[in-house]
């Protein structure tokens, strides 16, 4: 039993204490002011600036002793900001409630912090009176900004030193530097004097590169994938293109470059390529479910490494259209086994096999195929790819049950210029498929070509508009409808050419209710995509498809177009999508008066 009261003197002061220092620390909101003499553009800038607009504009409250700490901090930011626009004798005061920032001390901090009063007398804008930055490499392009009479804003200093060491870097001067800086104000007459002198060092050649970090992966397949041309002039962009080689096999979670710090023998450059291996299995599943189309579901297996050599193998499993009301269940089976800097650094074998099945409305496919080809790749924008492949299928449509074997040599072009891939909001896609065909049984030679194009432009900053116009077009040249392959037919209709229209509900109608493909596609799609400052955006669309009997559209075939509006959010995957779309015209033989469609990314 205890022999006193709990509540004693002592304990009555350590909760006093306590009481006091939760007082000091608690969360309070916060108005911010900024005054003097500044125009508009300068007082834009310095709000960017602050730290303290910026906690004020938060919806996350900080304690009084952190208040403080950002408005000790905001001294130097400001004054950066204002270096950065040419003022140079600038006075910066920053009172919170009526005490200025920098005389509290931070261990013993005010109860509550209201108001911030930040009061700026910015002074007279400097310009250059003298701008010299030698020696220059012939062609650099230093920034406009430093030259006589403009203003002088230190991130112009910078970038005309970042300008002239990155031009002899580019012609082999990979030790440029910043030898010295003579910078002086004037303040009598508002000028800035900046003598800039650079050391271009000795033009270098690269030297050995080195590997260090890899465990599984041979040294020597990083230096054949690496491709870094030991013994040339040196070259940043080579440097960079080594790395994005090695980056884009998928077997390295980091790659970095590193160059030696002092020179070697002969004037060159020494660099090693350090690299960290990323796990060498991975595997996924996903599923996905629609009222119409039914139940689908996917699975893959890949190993990274299968050899020692950053060899890719991915193995794949999708199942479709269970329970659906599409046609039956579509099922494929792939294996693609990929060789990164084969033949040459920039060009990668595949070996490819797949069965697939499709059992769709208006026809019956069941296909093997085996292939093999090359990739080259040209740049980080584009792609050409050639290979050779035998398939062997048995298909039924509207004219018969068909077998046979034919011979193909895919060709195919890929220009990627999009800023971002599932939701590009600038640039334009291209990919081009020419699959030229020789049958060896139950079918014609002939070419089956298909083109994709994209083009993205977006207007405005703080609710961007995204104008993005698609248009798609196909052809089957040679073999007549009746003997053409089933599955190299075209339709329309559906999520991917037009919506609100049931899928490959467009193809060509031989009557008595009998439809097969086409051998001519168009398909054209526009969409208007409206951001908020949030995450959430809001779309229009329009899409148009036309299937024709002849190989080369005549209009003398069918049009389908379907409108709608979506709903897009924001994450860090890409936008989740929502689609409601009604056909505006042609044929649908469903009830339904629109369609809904679900997905990551935009439709295009």
């Amino acid at each position: 039993m205890m022999s006193k009261s709990w509540w004693s003197g002592r304990s009555l002061k350590a909760i006093a204490a306590a009481l006091a220092i939760f007082l000091a620390q608690a969360a309070v909101a916060l108005d911010v002011t900024i005054e003097g003499a500044l125009d508009e553009d300068l007082r834009t800038e310095l709000e960017g600036g602050s730290l303290l607009v910026e906690q004020s504009q938060s919806e996350t409250e900080v304690s009084s002793q952190e208040l403080v700490s950002i408005a000790q901090a905001d001294y130097k930011r400001l004054l950066a900001v204002l270096y950065d626009s040419g003022y140079y004798g600038a006075i910066i005061r920053i009172a919170l409630d009526g005490r200025e920032a920098a005389s509290i001390k931070s261990v013993s901090p005010p109860r509550s912090v209201s108001r911030a009063v930040i009061s700026i007398t910015p002074g007279s804008q400097f310009r250059f009176g003298k701008a010299e930055i030698a020696p220059l490499a012939k062609g650099t392009r230093v920034p406009e900004g430093f030259r006589l009479g403009e203003t002088a804003q230190l991130s112009v200093l910078r970038d005309a030193v970042s300008a002239g060491v990155g031009a002899w870097r580019d012609q082999g001067h990979a030790k440029a530097k910043l030898q010295s800086q003579k910078v002086t104000a004037r303040h009598g007459d508002k000028t800035i004097n900046a003598t800039l002198r650079l050391d271009p060092g000795p033009r270098l050649r690269f030297g050995d590169l080195k590997v260090a970090g890899n465990t599984a992966v041979r040294t020597e397949r990083i230096l054949e994938i690496a491709g870094l041309p030991v013994g040339t002039v040196y070259s940043p962009k080579e440097l960079e293109d080594a790395a994005a080689r090695l980056r884009r096999t998928g077997t390295f979670s980091s790659v970095a470059m590193i160059e030696a710090d002092e020179i070697g023998p002969g004037d060159t450059l020494a660099v090693t390529a350090r690299v960290a291996e990323d796990k060498p299995r991975r595997f996924g599943f996903g599923g996905e479910i629609s009222t119409f189309e039914g139940l689908s579901l996917s699975a893959f297996w890949m190993h990274r490494n299968l050899f020692g050599g950053a060899e890719r193998l991915r193995v794949e499993a999708e199942i479709e259209g269970i329970g659906g009301e599409t046609g039956g269940t579509d099922f494929l089976l792939r294996g693609r086994y990929q060789r990164p800097s084969t033949f040459n650094e920039d060009t990668d074998l595949y070996v490819l096999g797949e069965i697939e099945q499709l059992d769709e409305v208006n026809f019956f496919s069941r296909q093997a195929t085996v292939g093999a080809g090359i990739e080259r790749i040209a740049s980080d924008q584009r792609r050409y790819r050639a290979g050779l492949a035998f398939r062997r299928a048995n298909t039924r449509d509207a004219f018969g049950e068909n077998n046979y074997t034919l011979m193909l040599f895919p060709l195919g072009a890929t220009f990627d210029y999009r800023d971002k891939t599932l939701d590009a909001r600038r640039g334009f896609f291209a990919n081009a498929e020419f699959t030229p065909f020789v049958a060896i049984d139950g079918a014609d030679n002939g070419l089956l070509t298909s083109l994709d194009v994209r083009h993205y432009k977006t207007f405005g900053d703080l609710r961007p508009t995204t104008i993005a116009l698609r248009g798609q077009l196909g052809s089957l040249i040679g073999p007549g409808l009746s003997v053409a392959p089933a599955d190299f037919l075209f339709y329309s209709g559906g999520g991917d050419t037009v919506r609100g229209h049931e899928y490959q509900s467009l193809g060509v109608d031989l009557g008595g209710g009998q439809t097969v493909g086409g051998r001519s596609f168009i398909g054209l799609s526009a969409e208007i995509r409206m951001r908020t400052t949030g995450n959430l955006g809001y779309v229009g669309f329009f899409d148009a498809g036309y299937i024709g009997r002849e190989a080369f559209p005549d209009g003398s075939g069918e049009w389908q177009t379907g409108a709608g509006v979506g709903l897009r959010y924001d994450t860090p995957i890409g936008p989740i999508r929502l689609d409601v779309a009604v056909p505006t015209s042609g044929d649908d033989d469903d009830e339904t008066s629109f369609q809904v469609y679900i997905g990551i990314g935009q439709a295009f």
